[in-house]
């Protein structure tokens, strides 16, 4: 089963959990001293905020979460069949887990994350960064983590 995913770039990291843990009457899935989670079902959502974007305050990207990596390699060969230029990441430490993602950008160049998450991280890693910054130049092969 598919999950949306958005990530929203905050300044006030703690009055943004005490909003979202109002509106969606539950508190983060994950909490860390520059990041939160919401994992919730109805919407189904990942919902994530975090400090890392930089001066980017808002939506930094959107999302695909997937539950196995069969789904994963469906929604790829999509967006291969859609000719849209993507970017993979295997074994990618980001956001606290670790995963395999697959970026593109959409045509206003909004940046698109499918990803597979399977093993826990204790680290916010981002280890690729750019595609929120290439994303005015519409390339979807650039790369893209959760903000550092």
């Amino acid at each position: 089963m598919k999950r949306l995913h958005v990530h929203v770039g905050v300044e006030d990291l703690a009055g943004s959990i005490e909003f979202y843990t109002t509106l969606f009457g539950e508190k983060p899935t994950v909490e860390k001293s520059d990041y939160a989670k919401w994992l919730l079902d109805d919407p189904r959502v990942n919902f994530a905020v975090s400090t890392r974007s930089g001066n980017r305050i808002g939506v930094d990207h959107l999302g695909i979460q997937v539950d196995s990596s069969d789904e994963l390699t469906e929604i790829t060969a999509r967006l291969e069949a859609a000719d849209k230029r993507m970017f993979k990441q295997n074994e990618a430490a980001c956001c606290y887990v670790v995963s395999d993602k697959v970026w593109v950008a959409d045509p206003q160049g909004i940046p698109w994350e499918t990803f597979y998450s399977y093993a826990d991280d204790t680290s916010v890693s981002a280890d690729v960064l750019g595609l929120v910054e290439e994303r005015a130049e519409n390339r979807s092969d650039a790369s893209g983590c959760c903000r550092s």
